[in-house]
């Protein structure tokens, strides 16, 4: 994109705020920490936020919320009116707040992913049955591919991780992969595209990182609005439009999404009944 591009879209993003901002008050749109630190996450979406006010006619106020239970509880509270969130972190929000998948998010133009194990190469750790005794870092609580996915399958297995780790922590994404292979922790649970991307940007190196275990297909993380917002069957259709023109939109503005992202695909509640249906196998979702 030219410096002469970048300047109009950035007049027309000030001259939608100028004229409806003054209306309705700025649509709050809730960001998970899928980068390592919150400025760099806020470069990484104000540009899609900023997408998002000009195709809605109405301002966008991003914001990053660094864990997913944190997020999933802000869109519950109403602090936040749209979320790009993970879908453990969407079913909580879903399940205590009504709150209603729109679309979801596309990575290399599929709409799954896949939860992961990791270790050092030369731990002697070759798969989750030589785990025992070993430390282990589970994602925060909010965490699907980090907490809720791992932690089923542990229980399917008869594995309590408080018995069977010699040490269980809770931590980011990140420091997890890091951690792993500094050799400073045996074990840990991920998602295979954090993996790739602190690969592709030398985080670590492939070598120093082994994955010893992936779950089934899990569906990609979810675009969700508030109770209020999912009333309004009018707002949602045009969120849903925006965010299906994304990919289109990519092509003249590729700092839309980050790399490998390539776009969004409308998708309902039942898209993330695999991820329901896990939390309700391990507890941690009550039955209604």
């Amino acid at each position: 994109m030219t410096l002469l591009q970048k300047f109009f879209l950035a007049l027309l993003a000030a001259v939608t705020f100028s004229n409806f901002a003054a209306a309705e008050p700025p649509l709050r749109l809730g960001v998970g920490l899928f980068q390592p630190d919150k400025d760099k996450n806020d470069a990484t979406y104000r540009p899609l936020a900023s997408y998002l006010a000009r195709k809605l006619g109405r301002a966008v106020e991003l914001r990053t919320v660094d864990s997913w239970e944190g997020l999933a509880k802000s869109l519950a509270n109403g602090e936040t009116d749209i979320a790009l969130m993970g879908p453990w972190g969407y079913v909580l929000a879903n399940h205590q707040a009504q709150a209603q998948v729109v679309s979801t998010i596309l990575y290399d133009g599929k709409p799954e992913y896949f939860a992961i194990i990791v270790t050092h190469p030369a731990s002697g750790i070759n798969s989750p049955k030589d785990l025992k005794g070993r430390s282990f870092a589970f994602g925060d609580k909010g965490s699907t591919s980090g907490y809720l996915i791992p932690l089923h399958y542990f229980m399917q297995n008869n594995i309590d991780p408080e018995r069977y780790f010699s040490k269980l922590i809770y931590t980011k994404h990140q420091a997890i992969e890091t951690q792993v292979t500094q050799g400073a922790l045996d074990a840990g649970a991920d998602y295979n595209r954090n993996r790739n991307a602190m690969i592709e940007q030398g985080l670590i190196k492939a070598e120093l990182s082994k994955i010893i275990w992936q779950s089934a297909p899990l569906p990609n993380d979810a675009v969700a609005v508030s109770r209020e917002l999912a009333r309004d069957p009018d707002f949602v259709k045009r969120l849903r439009s925006a965010l299906a023109g994304v990919s289109d939109a990519l092509r003249s503005q590729p700092d839309l999404l980050p790399r490998h992202y390539t776009g969004f695909v409308s998708r309902d509640n039942d898209f993330y009944k695999p991820i329901r249906d896990a939390g309700l196998a391990t507890g941690t979702l009550q039955a209604r």
